[in-house]
């Protein structure tokens, strides 16, 4: 903080509030007083504290920096999202090793044509990092949009959109209690959402470059 600091700290009513004008004639404990929630005021934002509606992400950044210790024998080789049943299943070697619940984009038929459809793409794609997220607490980036989307959006003269991933719940239900409610709905902006419950499975069963169908 800078040494001259505080010779200005008499002046910060001014500086928050430049209408406030000090009247000789006003009470000195109720000038100290205002001066006093002042402060309190200032000083209470100069420490960063996390928003509420966000979840905190070291415990993530420490599993992320442990990814190479998931169990052979959890994971899985393949995730295929099936909207119409909206479903996702989770395979290794040819099998069905798991079955989740899903929501997906709030226009969820068709295929993504453009940024802001709300539709969830259709095709081949895989995982091509994984993200934790201050948001949806973890994300399984999808390789989204591929090169024949940029060349059908380019023809189009439309932004194909992107940022398209298998992420959890929002904080406000990150204790899973409002499952029900989200998993009865398609409320993303395209990506394909499971439950926080869910997400902890895939995230150590889940390695970058596993495809994705979608469809």
């Amino acid at each position: 903080m800078n040494s001259y600091f505080f010779l200005y700290l008499p002046f910060l009513p001014l500086y928050i509030f430049p209408n406030f004008r000090y009247n000789p004639s006003m009470n000195n404990k109720i000038y100290f007083l205002i001066y006093s929630i002042v402060l309190v005021l200032f000083f209470s934002g100069c420490e960063p504290s996390g928003p509420k509606n966000q979840y905190n992400l070291s415990e993530c950044k420490k599993e992320l920096m442990t990814a190479e210790d998931y169990s052979e024998a959890d994971a899985i080789d393949r995730i295929v999202v099936v909207k119409k049943e909206r479903k996702m299943y989770l395979y290794k070697d040819g099998k069905v090793k798991g079955t989740f619940p899903i929501s997906l984009g709030r226009n969820p038929v068709g295929h993504k044509q453009q940024k802001g459809d709300y539709r969830t793409p259709e095709g081949e794609f895989f995982i091509h990092r994984k993200l934790c997220s201050p948001k949806y607490y973890r994300s399984l980036c999808i390789s989204y949009p591929r090169p024949e989307d940029k060349a059908r959006a380019r023809a189009r003269g439309v932004n194909p959109g992107g940022d398209i991933t298998i992420h959890a719940q929002p904080k406000w239900n990150a204790d899973g209690k409002g499952d029900k409610y989200t998993l009865n709905r398609n409320w993303t902006q395209g990506c394909v959402a499971v439950t926080n419950s869910s997400m902890k499975k895939l995230w150590y069963a889940v390695r970058e470059g596993v495809p994705v169908t979608i469809k």
